[in-house]
């Protein structure tokens, strides 16, 4: 393989970010004829293509570490603006990370807190089954998943274990699991889930029945209002333990089964070749993390 300039990882970036070759080359203000002729080099440098020309762009694996590496630059790039001229807002590093909802919701907020006057940050909400997806792509630094295996070029920590209870209010309780929670009640009563992604309500049905269940459902997209949902009555759903003690304690939710609850492992996982405050985010989300079981 030849030396990769950086001005051409650079450019396969703007490609992804901004969609197309003509947006890309406004955004770097040269023209789209100058942004294939870095690309054709690209690829002639990897020695494979690095992107399929569908619309949007699609990256290859190879296009994906190009663009990790070229982002991996920037970042490196901002750590020596901020040694040179430590405290401006122009060297504030830029970070875009991938959290799942419910941890933002819950406890990663305190340590995205305790980096904010040291770091740009952008947080892309992802299931945590998916969020890899964005990670290896090269559109984040880090993520918080499932996966304890590191993808490529990255780094993993382990966070801890997210328990989730089955839990629906009193009145949902009486109306539908008067005769106890079974197969055949489960099956009756209608299920909240978050997104179409969501996969832990139909998890916690494979636990009760060998059979498929298929309740009613409803889906609510937002972590509070999830939450807010089952509170009214709306269906059951798996809320996080640590979001659930007051309301459990004070007879707002009852617990399907008292004794059953999934838990979800969380892992950390960033580019290998990071940076100091890619660093620092790290640390600080796993202060954050000790809340976890």
């Amino acid at each position: 393989m030849k030396d990769i300039h950086p001005d051409q990882a650079r450019t396969l970036a703007a490609i992804v970010a901004h969609g197309s070759f003509e947006a890309a080359a406004s955004h770097l203000s040269v023209t789209a004829s100058a942004v294939s002729q870095r690309v054709r080099a690209l690829e002639v440098a990897v020695g494979r293509p690095v992107l399929r020309r569908t619309r949007p762009v699609e990256l290859t694996s190879s296009g994906q570490a190009v663009v990790r590496f070229a982002r991996q630059l920037d970042m490196l790039f901002a750590d020596l603006a901020e040694e040179l001229e430590p405290g401006t807002s122009e060297s504030l590093p830029r970070l875009t990370l991938v959290i799942n909802s419910d941890s933002l919701h819950t406890w990663a907020l305190a340590g995205l807190a305790a980096v904010a006057g040291t770091v740009q940050l952008e947080v892309l909400r992802e299931d945590q089954d998916y969020s890899l997806d964005l990670l290896r792509s090269g559109a984040a630094a880090a993520a918080i998943t499932t996966t304890a295996k590191p993808g490529p070029g990255c780094s993993s920590r382990r966070l801890g274990v997210m328990r989730y209870l089955p839990v629906c209010s009193p009145d949902f309780a009486s109306r539908w699991f008067g005769a106890g929670v079974s197969a055949e009640t489960l099956a009756a009563a209608p299920v909240l889930i978050y997104d179409r992604k969501d996969d832990l309500q139909d998890r916690y049905l494979r636990r009760i029945s060998s059979k498929p269940l298929h309740p009613p459902r409803h889906y609510i997209p937002a972590a509070h209002e999830f939450g807010e949902a089952i509170r009214l009555g709306m269906g059951w759903g798996l809320m996080p333990e640590i979001e659930t003690g007051a309301d459990l304690q004070h007879q707002r939710l009852t617990a399907l089964a008292p004794s059953t609850h999934l838990d979800v492992p969380l892992h950390w996982q960033q580019w290998r070749h990071g940076s100091a405050a890619l660093e620092a985010v790290a640390s600080a989300i796993q202060d954050a993390a000790h809340v976890l079981r």
